[in-house]
């Protein structure tokens, strides 16, 4: 069998008990957490996990120093019985430890989410009122042609230097958008 797995027979022989010994310390709380079953050439076997071994090792030890084979009395506890308590404590500390990290994890990300949705939001108001202001600078009437001899050509490169403007405005706020994009997409990574 593989080292974190025992089966009931390899655990007696190693505790030095009989297998109903150890049969009768497989409480049905025991089998739920810590006995499994595999299946080997067609032969259903139960192995107990590491934790199990453990547990069974240190009832076993802790019986067989007083010279007491049998399984103890779960209404007295004793002291195999205190530290598998402690263990199990030690254990449901590092759960909650682990779950209050989750919890911070959790709402960093969704922190993170809604500040994206707000820049988007931002983004796409800037990019409609750019636009905006471009449409109306393209419905200025362009002077006809005998007009335009008589228009200055200042004002031409006015009206061009204006759009250009909101051109690279339009063109920085969608570098703008694709860099915090990125940023948000490599965060999700």
């Amino acid at each position: 069998m593989s080292e974190n797995l025992k089966t009931i027979k390899e655990l007696a022989d190693e505790f030095n008990v009989s297998k109903q010994a150890v049969r009768k310390r497989l409480t049905e709380e025991f089998r739920a957490n810590h006995v499994e079953t595999i299946t080997s050439n067609g032969v259903k076997t139960l192995v107990v996990t590491y934790t199990g071994y453990m547990l069974l090792k240190q009832h076993f030890t802790t019986s067989n120093a007083t010279g007491n084979d049998k399984v103890t009395d779960t209404s007295n506890p004793t002291t195999g019985d205190l530290s598998v308590v402690k263990i199990l404590e030690q254990q449901l500390f590092v759960k909650d430890k682990q779950l209050e990290n989750k919890d911070s994890q959790i709402s960093q990300m969704q922190n993170l989410l809604d500040q994206q949705q707000r820049l988007a939001l931002q983004d796409k108001k800037l990019l409609e009122e750019y636009k905006s202001e471009i449409n109306e600078l393209k419905s200025l009437k362009m002077p006809q042609e005998d007009k335009k001899e008589n228009q200055s050509q200042e004002e031409v490169q006015t009206i061009k230097k204006q759009m250009e403007a909101l051109n690279d405005k339009i063109k920085g706020q969608e570098q703008l958008n694709n860099q915090v994009s990125k940023k948000w997409y490599q965060f999700w990574k």
